[in-house]
């Protein structure tokens, strides 16, 4: 969007409209005017405008059906209403209609003023996000081509990810370091990068350091000569000549020993490598993009991570956020692995109920995406009809619903919940429904009848309480 605004004001009083136009004008920016609805939008056809200043009371026709028509024609334009009759009514309806503030008269010019600027930063946000969104939906059809899979999320914490990966890929020789837990998709990130930047046609490679044995780890990052020592049978390049032209990404880089990171830091700083046995070394066009799930910064502190590799790997940081910080990525996540992991069983279309999609969104997820990926495969497996159900939400191979899981060898025993005074008993009676329905009495005697308590008491929402006792007649 240009530095300057083009605005129109469409008022049936001339100097109404004389008084706007010259205030505007004095504050740089590019104004037009109309005093009939059929002038206007003329004006609209012709020219590029960002804000439209409209008067509710207009001939032709009225301001409220000239803001539907403008809003269902050119949908990006923000409307700021003006009326000399300031009802109530007359407010809903323009806000719920898409304007974007409101003003009686008479006002005062720099209130139209400051409700401009509020208007241009709503503007200029969501020029940001519809690019950011258009960017992501490029990204995805770029991974889903090259890898199969795809990032997901429309969070403002994903949109702001992707857009430092927009930044860094132009950087093509700049080191990236990520950060996240376990699960939150690190190397796709890096995949990200890579195909996003000028090397998309060259090889992308990822290492696991935590892998390498220590007395490898020379041969396998910069190769080696035949006969180097015992066992080299013939030569062998290393990652760094693998990826050249290319992106290596170094994964749990943390777990790199500390006097092999040395040798690291040479050649990255040389660009540099020296295959064992050989007295040559060659350059190599390699960018490096390492991950972590420790905080390298406070490791470098300690002396358990050089500080210098450190400083050289993290020019450029981009932190995942874990899953249970963008909560509202849940469930196009879990549609996603519903829809593949049905696709992949052969099972019909599958969708989830609101009652197990609260489950899933409420869920802390230690492990991230991967553990969300795993409770949606194991949900697909046990849905033997079309909706995925609560009880198909497991955690960690365990039943949502708390029953007595293993009762003793003693037939009886009581079973008690840390917040219950009343015991639930078990016996050899192992049919579901006669337990599940004596939990539910058990948990509302020890709430007092409070459904809000046995809801916590059991671990489930409202709602799959509700429908259970109706289920059970109670």
């Amino acid at each position: 969007m240009s530095t300057q605004l083009n605005i129109l004001v469409l008022d049936d009083e001339p100097r109404v409209l004389d008084e706007i136009e010259e205030f505007l004008v004095g504050k740089n920016y590019r104004v037009f005017t109309a005093g009939l609805p059929s002038v206007a939008f003329g004006i609209l056809s012709a020219e590029e405008v960002n804000i439209m200043i409209l008067d509710v009371k207009l001939p032709e026709m009225g301001g409220l059906e000239v803001l539907k028509k403008v809003k269902l024609s050119y949908p990006e334009i923000e409307v700021i209403m003006i009326s000399g009759h300031g009802d109530m009514d007359t407010v809903i309806q323009a806000m719920r209609h898409g304007a974007t503030d409101y003003f009686p008269k008479p006002f005062r010019l720099f209130e139209i003023n400051n409700a401009i600027t509020r208007t241009r930063r709503y503007i200029e946000v969501s020029s940001q996000l519809k690019s950011a969104t258009a960017s992501l939906e490029v990204l995805s059809r770029k991974l889903i081509e090259s890898i199969g899979t795809q990032l997901i999320g429309e969070s403002q914490a994903m949109k702001h990810v992707l857009h430092l990966m927009a930044k860094v890929s132009q950087a093509d020789n700049t080191s990236v370091l990520i950060l996240g837990e376990s699960g939150t998709g690190k190397e796709l990130v890096a995949h990200g990068i890579h195909y996003l930047s000028q090397r998309i046609r060259q090889p992308f490679y990822s290492v696991n350091c935590s892998a390498i044995p220590e007395t490898l780890f020379e041969s396998e990052f910069f190769g080696h000569k035949k006969g180097a020592f015992t066992g080299a049978l013939e030569e062998k390049p290393g990652w760094f000549e693998i990826a050249d032209k290319g992106t290596l990404f170094l994964d749990e880089i943390s777990d790199m020993p500390l006097n092999q990171q040395a040798k690291l830091l040479r050649v990255l700083e040389e660009r540099k490598v020296s295959k064992l046995g050989s007295k040559q070394s060659r350059s190599v066009d390699v960018r490096v993009i390492a991950a972590s799930n420790q905080n390298l910064e406070d490791m470098a502190e300690k002396g358990t991570f050089r500080n210098d590799l450190f400083h050289r790997l993290s020019i450029f940081v981009i932190e995942i956020p874990p899953l249970r910080n963008r909560t509202d990525d849940i469930p196009l996540i879990a549609r996603h692995f519903v829809e593949h992991y049905a696709k992949i069983m052969n099972k019909p279309a599958l969708s989830i109920h609101p009652d197990a999609m609260n489950l899933l969104q409420q869920h802390h997820y230690p492990g991230n995406i991967r553990e969300l990926r795993n409770i949606i495969e194991r949900a697909v497996i046990m849905c033997e009809g079309y909706v995925i159900m609560p009880e198909h939400v497991t955690f960690k191979g365990k039943e949502n619903i708390k029953t007595a899981d293993h009762p003793s060898e003693n037939e009886g025993v009581a079973m008690n919940h840390p917040d219950m005074d009343l015991p639930i008993l078990t016996s050899h009676n192992f049919d579901l429904e006669d337990n599940t329905r004596a939990i539910i009495i058990a948990a509302l005697e020890a709430s007092g009848n409070s459904k809000r308590k046995a809801c916590e008491l059991l671990n489930i929402t409202w709602q799959a309480l509700n429908r259970r006792m109706t289920k059970y007649g109670m």
